[in-house]
């Protein structure tokens, strides 16, 4: 197993105003989260092909389609983007409407943030990630990389927390225990981004 000394994702101030992350431990990444190892990755987002291998329809696509389109206009870019969430998201056994909700508290969709402490992307995914569970070429502006990084941290969240989603939204702010940044991700979904198949 890798070793890992981690620094949480911390909150981009301009769009969550969320308090600081400010617990870093050092642990190893559960053994059933390595099987998201991360490989050759790019700025390419995933493909319709690749999104209907996992989808069973396009209602999903056109429903947060809608609700985005203040955040990202322009119509391909945002199809595209939600093909990669939906992608990354099911890959890593996530709701991407979960993760659609984690994103616009992070990073208000915004794929260049940077936090005060030097997290980067739609999910604010730290640099030291790289060094940890990643290839030195990654590069965490990249669509893909960023959601995979983000998507794979949760991932081991919620299996050192057993499922426990308070706890693990906890531990990737680095604010476990307390309740208003995993309350804002819920609100978010529950507001927002919740989708029910009809």
């Amino acid at each position: 197993m890798h070793k890992l000394i981690i620094i949480y994702p911390l909150l981009l101030l301009c769009f969550s105003g969320v308090a600081h992350a400010n617990k870093y431990t050092e642990e190893q990444l559960i053994t059933s989260t390595q099987t998201y190892a991360l490989q050759e990755l790019s700025d390419q987002a995933v493909s319709y092909i690749e999104y209907a291998a996992i989808a069973d329809n396009i209602a999903w696509l056109i429903a947060m389609s809608k609700r985005l389109e203040k955040y990202i206009p322009d119509r391909i870019e945002r199809e595209e983007f939600l093909r990669t969430v939906f992608y990354e998201a099911t890959r890593a056994g996530l709701d991407p409407q979960l993760v659609l909700s984690i994103i616009q508290v992070e990073s208000g969709f915004k794929k260049y943030a940077v936090s005060h402490a030097g997290a980067r992307g739609y999910m604010q995914v730290m640099p030291f990630w790289v060094n940890t569970i990643g290839q030195r070429e990654h590069n965490l502006f990249h669509l893909r990389v960023n959601l995979r990084y983000g998507c794979t941290i949760l991932r081991h969240y919620l299996d050192k927390e057993k499922g426990d989603y308070f706890r693990a939204l906890g531990r990737y702010n680095g604010s476990l225990g307390e309740a208003r940044y995993p309350q804002m991700v819920f609100n978010k979904l529950q507001t927002i981004w919740r989708y029910t198949a009809s």
